[in-house]
C-alpha cells in the first residue's frame, strides 16, 4: 500500500496538465492572460519589430480567442489590445507618426486612408517620444474606439473598429512593417 502511495504522489505531476507560463520575448515578460474591460484577453503572439537590425520594441497581440488568419482577426468583435514595450534608447514621435502614416498606407486603399486621416492626425499627436522601458497599449473598448495608454497613463481615445482594424494592420495586414512580427503575432516562431 505504502509503494503504491508513493507510486501515485511521483506519477500525479505528469497526469496534470501544465499551466502555461508567461513568455519572454527579448527580455520583457508578457503575461499570457490579461484583464481589460472586465474580459480576460489571451496572448496571440508576440515578437521583436526590428529595423536594421537594431530591436525597436516588443509588440504583443491579445485577443479574446487566439486566432492565425490576419481576416478572421481583424473582424473578431470586441475588446482586444495590440502592446509595444520599448527596447530602444529613444525614438522621436516624429518618427513614431511617419511609421503610423506609412504603415495606414501601405495597408489601406486610397479611400479608406482618406477617410482615416483625420483620427490619425489626432492619433499622432496623442504621441511623446518613446524610450527604453515604456509601455505602449493601444485598447480597442467597443463604444469607445482605439484608447491609447502609455506607462499607465491614458492619453485619448480615436473613436471607431475601423481605426482599430486600420491600426493593428500596420502589424498583421498584407503590407506590415516586419515580418517577422507579423509571423510573431500571429502565434508563428
Amino acid at each position: 500500500m505504502k509503494r503504491l502511495l508513493i507510486l501515485l504522489t511521483l506519477g500525479l505531476p505528469l497526469l496534470m496538465p501544465a499551466a502555461r507560463a508567461d513568455t519572454t520575448v527579448a527580455g520583457v515578460k508578457l503575461p499570457d492572460r490579461i484583464d481589460l474591460a472586465g474580459e480576460s484577453l489571451l496572448l496571440n503572439g508576440a515578437g521583436v519589430r526590428s529595423k536594421f537590425f537594431i530591436k525597436v520594441y516588443v509588440g504583443a497581440l491579445y485577443l479574446r480567442r487566439r486566432g492565425t488568419d490576419p481576416a478572421r482577426i481583424l473582424a473578431m468583435p470586441g475588446v482586444r489590445s495590440m502592446r509595444m514595450f520599448m527596447l530602444y534608447k529613444k525614438v522621436g514621435a516624429g518618427k513614431i507618426r511617419d511609421g503610423w502614416r506609412d504603415g495606414f498606407e501601405a495597408n489601406l486603399d486610397a479611400a479608406q486612408f482618406d477617410a482615416l486621416l483625420p483620427r490619425l492626425q489626432r492619433f499622432n499627436r496623442l504621441f511623446p517620444d518613446l524610450r527604453r522601458g515604456d509601455r505602449v497599449e493601444m485598447n480597442y473598448l467597443p463604444g469607445q474606439g482605439t484608447q491609447l495608454r502609455i506607462n499607465d497613463r491614458t492619453l485619448g481615445s480615436i473613436e471607431g473598429e475601423d481605426f482599430f482594424n486600420a491600426l493593428l494592420s500596420v502589424w498583421i495586414g498584407d503590407e506590415p512593417a516586419d515580418k517577422d512580427l507579423k509571423r510573431g503575432l500571429l502565434g508563428g516562431d
